[in-house]
């Protein structure tokens, strides 16, 4: 049955040399001047190598951008949660305190360290913090082993070796 017969829309007739090729027309066919964008063709590279510029700003701004960002946000996520975790711990410390402060053992003990509260009975003795010890002792026994124990002191304790 031939084309015609199928419907009563008119179809325009193909020539042999269009069979197989696609309505949209062949991109390989140059284009007429009087529909190109521009008639110089260095302009229009220039403006094509202008708009692709535009666009791989406008995809940087849009994809690169808040990638960085979102990492960022990772790190000082990170340190924010150390620290609510720090605050956290200070937060049960200074709760236990309060707890503790409550009891008739925790008052009476602030009271003592506060304002120097003394129960019936007891006796308060203040003690002054001991003078610095000299460090300029004289030549000779005992003074040189004095300065060796005091130097030894001061050092601290010696580095464990394995052997």
């Amino acid at each position: 049955m031939p084309r015609s017969k199928t419907t009563a829309i008119k179809r325009p007739s193909l020539r042999a040399s269009d069979e197989g090729r696609s309505r949209l027309g062949d991109l390989t066919r140059p284009i007429p001047i009087d529909k190109r964008v521009s008639r110089r063709p260095k302009v229009a590279l220039i403006a094509g190598a202008f708009a692709l510029l535009v666009i791989a700003t406008i995809a940087a701004a849009v994809f690169i951008l808040p990638i960085q960002t979102w990492m960022d946000q990772d790190d000082d996520l990170a340190q924010r949660q150390a620290q609510l975790d720090e605050l956290r711990k200070v937060n049960g410390e200074q709760a236990a305190e309060v707890a503790r402060l409550e009891t008739e053992d925790g008052i009476r003990e602030a009271a003592k360290q506060e304002i120097g509260y003394v129960e019936p009975g007891e006796d308060r003795y203040s003690l002054l913090p001991l003078p610095a010890l000299p460090r300029d002792l004289p030549d000779g026994w005992p003074y040189n082993v004095v300065s060796q124990i005091l130097d030894a002191r001061l050092a601290g304790p010696a580095p464990v070796t394995a052997d």
